[in-house]
């Protein structure tokens, strides 16, 4: 410390010296203009290659392509393709000066190619500033985020804010560690309960590029099960890359990796990190220091060197749809790095969705099942409560638990935790045959039919076609019905038909991890229970019908999942695991969880869908947008000659608050919306139309907006 900080000098009374010395420090910093980046007048070019193609961070359609800008002399070394840049953009062709082009504002970009001569023939403008020299936009990265950009009709500059994060000094000076040497081929473990298990795991340590669909049996060993097959991979000396749907899912994939791996061998990239960590580990994994990846949806992208493996859990959860333009799915953005680097594919679930059906229908990839033997010994008891047992039950006209459901809580609380799931508030309600609960479905398009306010018309969902004279395709009814909606206070309900046991919730405002192994009631909102020790003891699935009655081609498909996720979390029938689920036992999905059949429910609804021209065997896009600018940007559009166009309809008003659906319309303003479908073969001409027209729109200075969305996850 400095005389002039000693205690007999002047300041603060009483301040401590170390706090004069940083206030007056920080004064003579904030004093000192921060310097700008310089504008290179009159500099020598590189001497080689003096021209770097850049991407600059516009996400704007029409500017959806490279920039070439000359390369000073200073910046030659570093300045090298991959790395980040700041440049000057927007300057006019008159803003010439001694032969460069100057001003303009200052914009980030990464240097994608360094060249010889430009194709543009007038004066380039120089590069402003390189930010960092780390490399951090590779070539597979920046192809496979182009794919991305074409199929999605987004920009390519969009799909970058989502592959690479924003840069951390801090931890870009920090050295990573020495790659370790490969791991040795791991056991079979409990891969040996599935037919093909142990055979798929010796392909990847074999070097090989198996491609499976995993139905993976009710417990929580699907985690370990995930690392063995990533520990197989790493054993042949390729990476792999692991995508799931959660936090609370990630860091059981991580423990499951740490204790077959050991430490050092992974990483985690999820979004919630923090700025510092997730640079740190994602610069690892850039530069090799690891090959294994493990994260949400922000790690689609990683970029794992010599990837072989390719592995993404519960792909039905929609946290796998990406919110921010263009809105990828992680499921189809790991397909695209598997069929470009040639590597394994697994997606696997304790359900199955219709897209993971096709795979294995198109014959891209094998099913990876258990007997049903091993279904048998590892799932619990499910029973049903339907309506007809409802309207003869006492208990369940004067109480919200029915006495079979009643009967199970007692039972399960002998033993352990009781799960009951509660679908959360919101689901918007449908019209169903009040004879056999068929879906009410439009005659011209098969979209859900909604009742419109003040008369007796039905009206489509999709198409807004009218249907005044509506009857049931499957049993000839004429009266509809409208279905469950909300959840009610549940917990306060058995709180007090059990008043000795203490009840937990998870939900939005708090969910749990894992609960204790003793008797409790665990109320829960789908999607966020926890794992009990040693499984639960029974469970509830209450008001089947709010999940089932979602206007969404998805509802039967997302239903079945949540139930199976929930049981799943039971212990097998042989120990006494007990699930009741309150629905119609003849629907469809209740049979496919009574028989504990996902797979065979998918199938039939692919079969169906394809009957329709529903997604994933057709291609799909939704528009949205005011009524004028609609209609101009439909007008503008060179559609393919087989697309049809379903709509408009008017698009459900925002809510109040800061959270919307995606494509949702701003507050206060009514928008409506197409649906733009497409036969198999024809969605990238689709997605290439729609990118050209949205170009070509702003180009011209449209300032409404309308919003294109390629392969909606719920259209309704």
């Amino acid at each position: 410390m400095s005389s002039e900080n000693g205690q007999g000098d002047g300041g603060g009374e009483g301040a401590p010296p170390e706090q004069l010395a940083l206030i007056r420090e920080s004064v003579r910093q904030a004093k000192v203009p921060r310097a700008k980046p310089r504008t290179w007048r009159g500099a020598a070019l590189a001497k080689e290659l003096p021209v770097a193609r850049v991407l600059v961070d516009k996400g704007v359609l029409h500017l959806d392509r490279y920039f070439d800008y000359a390369v000073p002399e200073e910046l030659d070394a570093d300045a090298q393709p991959g790395v980040r840049v700041r440049v000057r953009f927007g300057a006019g062709k008159h803003s010439v000066r001694d032969g460069r082009r100057e001003g303009g504002g200052l914009i980030d970009g990464f240097v994608v190619a360094r060249v010889a001569e430009s194709e543009y023939q007038g004066p380039l403008a120089a590069l402003a500033q390189v930010v960092s020299p780390e490399p951090v936009l590779g070539e597979e990265l920046l192809g496979l985020a182009r794919a991305v950009a074409d199929r999605y009709a987004g920009s390519l500059a969009d799909v970058l804010q989502l592959a690479v994060p924003p840069r951390n000094a801090r931890a870009e000076k920090k050295p990573s560690p020495e790659p370790l040497p490969p791991p040795p081929a791991p056991d079979a473990g409990s891969w040996r309960r599935y037919e093909r298990g142990p055979g798929f795991l010796d392909a990847l340590a074999s070097g090989g590029a198996p491609r499976a669909v995993w139905n993976a049996l009710p417990g929580p060993e699907w985690a370990d099960e995930v690392a063995r097959a990533v520990a197989a991979t790493l054993s042949s000396g390729r990476g792999a890359l692991v995508v799931v749907p959660d936090g609370r899912a990630v860091a059981r994939v991580d423990a499951a990796l740490s204790a077959v791996l050991g430490e050092g061998r992974h990483a985690v990239l999820t979004a919630d990190a923090g700025p510092e960590k997730r640079y740190r580990e994602w610069l690892g994994v850039r530069r090799g220091a690891v090959q294994a990846v493990v994260g949400t949806r922000a790690a689609m992208f990683a970029p794992v060197r010599d990837l072989g493996l390719v592995v993404i859990w519960d792909d039905g959860d929609s946290s796998h749809a990406e919110p921010h333009a263009p809105q990828p799915h992680a499921r189809d953005v790991l397909l695209l790095r598997a069929a470009h680097d040639k590597c394994a594919f697994l997606l696997g679930s304790w359900s199955c969705t219709v897209e993971a059906a096709q795979l294995v229908e198109s014959g891209w990839a094998a099913p990876l099942i258990a007997g049903r033997e091993q279904v048998r010994g590892a799932a619990p008891l499910v029973r049903t409560v339907g309506d007809g047992d409802l309207a003869r039950d006492e208990a369940a006209r004067a109480a919200r638990l029915p006495t079979l459901a009643w009967q199970a809580v007692r039972e399960g609380l002998k033993r352990g935790p009781v799960l009951v799931q509660v679908p959360r508030r919101g689901y918007v309600p449908r019209l169903a045959c009040e004879r056999c609960r068929e879906p009410a479905r439009c005659r011209h398009c098969a979209g859900p039919l909604e009742a419109s306010e003040g008369t007796a018309a039905l009206k489509c969902g999709w198409c807004g076609q009218e249907e005044r004279a509506w009857q049931c395709q499957e049993c000839g009814g004429f009266r509809l019905r409208a279905q469950v909606v909300g959840a009610r206070r549940t917990a306060e309900e058995l709180g007090r038909a059990f008043p000795a046991v203490p009840v937990r919730t998870s939900g939005r405002e708090q969910v749990l991890d894992t609960v204790p192994g003793a008797p409790a009631l665990v109320v829960s909102t789908p999607g966020a229970e926890p794992v009990a020790e040693g499984g639960y003891a029974a469970a509830l699935l209450l008001d089947g019908w709010a999940m089932l009655g979602r206007p969404d081609l998805r509802a039967g498909e997302d239903a079945l999942r949540r139930w199976i996720a929930a049981a799943s979390l039971v212990r097998p029938q042989g120990t006494g695991g007990t699930v009741v689920i309150v629905a119609e036992p003849t629907l469809r999905p209740v049979q496919a969880l009574v028989r504990w059949d996902p797979v065979g429910h998918a199938v039939r609804e692919l079969s169906e869908r394809a009957e329709l021209g529903f997604p994933p065997v057709s291609r799909m896009a939704a528009v949205s947008g005011a009524p004028e600018a609609l209609a101009g940007f439909l007008a503008a559009v060179e559609l393919p000659g087989d697309a049809e166009v379903l709509g408009p309809v008017p698009v459900p008003d925002a809510a109040p608050g800061p959270s919307r659906r995606p494509g949702a319309p701003p507050p206060g303003e009514h928008w409506e919306r197409v649906l733009v479908r497409v036969p198999p073969g024809s969605g990238a001409a689709l997605a290439s139309a729609l990118k050209h027209a949205q170009a070509a729109r702003m180009a011209r200075g449209g300032t409404e907006p309308v919003r294109v969305r390629v392969d909606p996850p719920d259209i309704g």
